[in-house]
Order: structure tokens, then C-alpha cells, then sequence
């Protein structure tokens, strides 16, 4: 069962959402193979039901529209499979869930590995903080409720790249720092000793 530890104080996100008030300690523990272009098994299986873009990235990605047009070869009108809905945990207050076609997100590299937002904000020389949603960098560590969490794929064991590498924590840990600042970070990492000092397994290296 999830072991839900209150935070000193809630941590805003720098773009308004989501707050955090709570961490689920699953974060300290669960581990999965984080080097994700250097997988050699999973097919990017973790790209195959399309992500939520939260209302920030959105409007960046429109204002690029063109672009990453060309970059990718996907009309902006088939990028997203219906329109925003609500969502007060998400920068900007909504969330758009992107479109999928051969059994991946539209913007996964087609016959290839990768986001292709990801790379074209290195081609185009972006922070691609500014064009990949928060869920999407974040994962597998995510957010709900006030609560930063581990997602279900990671507790129920079905990622396919679970059990073997660093710490949810551990591969978040800069990502984390670059949206909720080095305050959280400084706390996080407090807890995470803690938990490795009550459960000596979660300290060991298993990186591959």
C-alpha cells in the first residue's frame, strides 16, 4: 500500500500548476530503466496512447505550429484527438490529449525511437521544458489531487521497463527541480535517505 508523506509546505509549479503538498514514498522506491534511448527492449511503449498537454504547452506548441509542422510531418488538425477540457492540476488549467496513429502518440518518430517535439526543440535550439507537457517529462513520477505520486503502470508493475535501474526519485530529481524549484528538491532528498535508511533495498544500485 501507498505510504503518502506530507510535505513541509505545498510547492507551486513555475507555471501555476500543479501544487504538491504530499509525496507517496513509492517514489523512493520503485525503480525502472531510465535511459530510455538506450533501451534496446520496450519499443517506446510507454509513447503508444498518445499524453495530455497541459494549456501552456499547447499555446507554445500553436505559435510554433508551422514549424514543427515541417519537423514532423503532422498537420497541426491532427495533432490532438478532441478538444481541451478542464483540469486545475495542469499548467494553464486545461488538458488536450494528443492524437495517436500506428499504435503510437502522433508525435512519436515515425519507425524510429523518440518525441519528435523533443527533438525538434533541439534542432531548434528550444528548452523543451517549453514544448513537451509536464506529464510527459515527468513520467513515471506524476501528480494528482496535492499529491506527487508514482503512475499506475509503475505501482502495478505493467511498465515494461520497471524493476531494474534508478529510483523513480532519482531519475526525476532534476526535472522535479526545474518545475517546483530547489526547495522541494532539498526536502525530497531528505526523505529519500530516510527511506533508504528504513529500507535498506531501495539503496541499492541497479542500474543496467
Amino acid at each position: 500500500m501507498s505510504d503518502m508523506i506530507p510535505l513541509s509546505r505545498p510547492y507551486v509549479a513555475t507555471g501555476g500548476a500543479p501544487t504538491i503538498d504530499t509525496v507517496d514514498a513509492a517514489i523512493f522506491g520503485r525503480r525502472y530503466f531510465a535511459r530510455c534511448m538506450a533501451c534496446g527492449f520496450c519499443a517506446d511503449s510507454c509513447c503508444a496512447h498518445g499524453v495530455d498537454v497541459d494549456g501552456h504547452v499547447e499555446l507554445a506548441l500553436l505559435a510554433d505550429a508551422a514549424a514543427i509542422e515541417q519537423h514532423t510531418g503532422v498537420a497541426v488538425g491532427d495533432w490532438f484527438r478532441g478538444p481541451a477540457i478542464a483540469d486545475e492540476d495542469a499548467p494553464g488549467g486545461t488538458l488536450r490529449r494528443t492524437a495517436t496513429r500506428d499504435g503510437y502518440c502522433v508525435f512519436h518518430a515515425p519507425g524510429a525511437r523518440g518525441c519528435m517535439l523533443h527533438s525538434y526543440a533541439i534542432a531548434a535550439g528550444r528548452d523543451y521544458h517549453e514544448l513537451k507537457p509536464l506529464v510527459s517529462t515527468l513520467f513515471p513520477v506524476t501528480f494528482g489531487g496535492g499529491a506527487l505520486v508514482v503512475s499506475d503502470e509503475l505501482e502495478d508493475g505493467t511498465l515494461v521497463c520497471a524493476t531494474t535501474g534508478p529510483t523513480a526519485y532519482e531519475a526525476a530529481r532534476d526535472e522535479l527541480a526545474y518545475y517546483f524549484g530547489a526547495s522541494l528538491v532539498h526536502e525530497l532528498d531528505a526523505l529519500a535517505a530516510a527511506s533508504s535508511v528504513l529500507d535498506p533495498s531501495a539503496s541499492v544500485a541497479a542500474d543496467a
